[in-house]
């Protein structure tokens, strides 16, 4: 790939350009002279300049996001190429929504290591709207998301496992001993539910919808670890993956409850970019997670 613009990115990412020249072990007027080359070739300026900053303006910007696009591409493409002449090995990007990243991912990665130790993974944990933009922009090569994602040219989305939420009580609320409870009874509670863009929100919002709920009363935060303490503390009620609760389940401080008899459903899913090829390393983590190795039980 061009040097010019991977000092460009090193620059961008850097806002300054004595930082990008420590990071690429680069003297600071030989980063300048890459930078002053590139926009010679390009005919425009890219970055605005001052003492005090280095900023990407609308031209940069958009060579900014494509140059990432090409370094992904670039090192797709070795990578790719050291597969045909050795073992699976060298990084794995992998992104995954807040209830599979956090709670199931970690032991499917402790066995891709034991199995594989030259595959080098690294997780990027986000939910689910912004773990598919990366998928979309090849910053990850792998995406584990929870829920349905809209239609997209760019991405395959397939399901392989499914998840099962309950309504959440912490135990000294009123439902604490229940097991089931009737939708209706839920209409006055605080719920606490997840950020927009979160597959567990858009598994909240379809409950709502289908029971015809349609709470007063709600708070959104951003962390699945702060809506298990909320709810323990006695400040609402929340739906959760049983992967999330089942620690604080068997402790005794989160009750699961069932809706009408029924648990909450929705998939797992995969997703990758459509029509690309997938390195050694990437076709064998894929696998592992469709068979479920290395994947504890699902919980009871």
């Amino acid at each position: 790939m061009d040097q010019s613009l991977l000092v460009f990115i090193a620059v961008a990412e850097e806002q300054s350009f004595t930082r990008a020249a420590e990071a690429l072990h680069m003297t600071q007027p030989a980063v300048s002279q890459h930078i002053q080359s590139l926009e010679a070739a390009l005919g425009t300026k890219l970055l605005d300049r001052s003492s005090k900053y280095v900023r990407l303006n609308k031209a940069g910007d958009i060579v900014y996001r494509h140059a990432k696009e090409m370094s992904g591409l670039h090192t797709k493409m070795q990578r790719l190429l050291d597969d045909l002449l050795h073992t699976a090995s060298g990084t794995l990007s992998i992104g995954a929504s807040f209830t599979f990243g956090e709670y199931v991912l970690p032991h499917t990665i402790a066995c891709l290591r034991a199995r594989y130790p030259l595959i080098t993974p690294t997780i990027t944990i986000g939910n689910t709207k912004d773990i598919a933009a990366l998928v979309a922009a090849r910053q990850l090569d792998i995406g584990i998301v929870e829920g349905a994602l809209p239609e997209q040219d760019k991405l395959k989305c397939e399901p392989f496992a499914k998840d099962l939420m309950y309504v959440v009580v912490g135990a000294g609320h009123p439902y604490a001993k229940r097991q089931d409870i009737e939708a209706e009874e839920l209409l006055g509670e605080h719920w606490i539910v997840r950020e927009e863009g979160s597959g567990t929100r858009t598994a909240t919002e379809k409950m709502f919808e289908q029971y015809g709920i349609r709470p007063l009363n709600r708070m959104a935060f951003g962390s699945t670890q702060i809506i298990k303490e909320s709810v323990e503390a006695g400040l609402g009620i929340s739906l959760l993956s049983e992967w999330a609760v089942r620690k604080e389940i068997s402790l005794g401080t989160l009750n699961r409850l069932t809706i009408a008899g029924q648990p909450v459903e929705r998939d797992f899913s995969i997703i990758t970019l459509r029509d690309t090829f997938h390195t050694k390393a990437a076709e064998l983590f894929i696998e592992m997670v469709r068979t479920r190795e290395g994947m504890p039980q699902q919980p009871t």
